[in-house]
């Protein structure tokens, strides 16, 4: 059986924009199963400009966070980009991190508390027109379980495969098997020959993500103890420098994909044995910029 295609992750990078379009188009008449969009570079303009721009493929925030705007804002644009695009909208939230909040000037609460408040405020909107569906950002047990008790779907970013079935069954039965919620992951993806440079891209990905706490935590979950301890180490001695090379084999073929395109599509089919019903590709390549990391993609998995 063919392997089903994934999500793709774009990001509207200054003077990209168009292009970035034109990869969504791409990436639709492929038949990608969605395009998610990070928060960085107004994702929200992104999706109204998909919702004009492509006319079958699904597509969503990944993530909005919460603080960047008024609930009654949120709730007035994503009603707009959901009616538009005929539902095809997902919108994707999250508390995001310390540096997240730093940049939009937002003052972050109790990620929990919020993250309800948020919806239960959103969806209590009234006047705008139906409302899409709510994907809720998680990693640890306590966000996925809120994940299935009041969203439409949980996303993950730089999830372990090994722990995926933990954490899925944090939620209800009918949530984790139905076909009906959401479940996603952001997998940082380097496709390449030179199996040593695509390892070395990703731990160039993932450099800023071991500096936040949260993700820190939750790898130390999923069993990486002495990894996450050693980064620890690293951090407090100001040893940016030093974190690529403390990240291990095993913990970063357990958190992206990379290699030739026969291991790279092997990998995505255990990611979709895991539990994950849309694995999001965030692809970077060893030998050129967004759109070559794509086009190697695309000739992985849809040439």
């Amino acid at each position: 059986m063919p392997l089903q295609l994934p999500a793709l992750c774009v990001i509207a990078t200054p003077g990209n924009r168009r292009a970035m379009i034109d990869t969504a188009r791409e990436a639709e008449r492929r038949g990608f199963q969605g395009i998610y969009v990070p928060s960085r570079f107004s994702n929200m303009s992104v999706c109204e400009a998909l919702a004009w721009n492509t006319e079958r493929i699904t597509f969503g925030t990944a993530i909005a966070p919460i603080y960047a705007r008024s609930v009654s804002d949120f709730a007035e644009a994503t009603a707009f980009i959901h009616e538009i695009s005929g539902g095809r909208f997902r919108f994707g939230i999250g508390v995001a991190h310390a540096p997240g909040h730093a940049r939009m000037e937002a003052k972050a609460g109790k990620p929990l508390a919020d993250t309800r408040a948020f919806v239960e405020k959103y969806r209590s909107q009234d006047g705008q027109g139906p409302l899409p569906p709510i994907v809720i950002a998680a990693l640890r047990q306590k966000m996925v379980t809120l994940a299935g008790a009041i969203g439409d779907g949980v996303v993950f970013a730089n999830a372990c495969r090994s722990a995926m079935g933990a954490s899925l069954s944090h939620l209800p039965a009918a949530k984790r098997d139905g076909a009906g919620f959401f479940i996603g992951n952001m997998i940082p993806t380097c496709i390449s020959d030179d199996i040593e440079a695509a390892k070395t891209v990703n731990r160039r990905t993932l450099t800023g993500y071991l500096q936040l706490p949260n993700y820190r935590n939750y790898w130390k979950e999923c069993g990486y103890v002495e990894e996450m301890a050693a980064v620890e180490r690293a951090i407090a001695e100001q040893r940016i420098q030093d974190l690529p090379r403390l990240m291990s084999d095993k913990w970063l073929a357990d958190v992206t994909l990379f290699g030739p395109p026969a291991r790279v599509r092997e990998e995505l089919a255990a990611w979709y044995a895991a539990g994950v019903r849309t694995p999001i590709i965030v692809a970077s390549s060893a030998t050129g910029r967004q759109r070559q990391a794509i086009e190697e993609v695309f000739a992985t998995l849809a040439g």
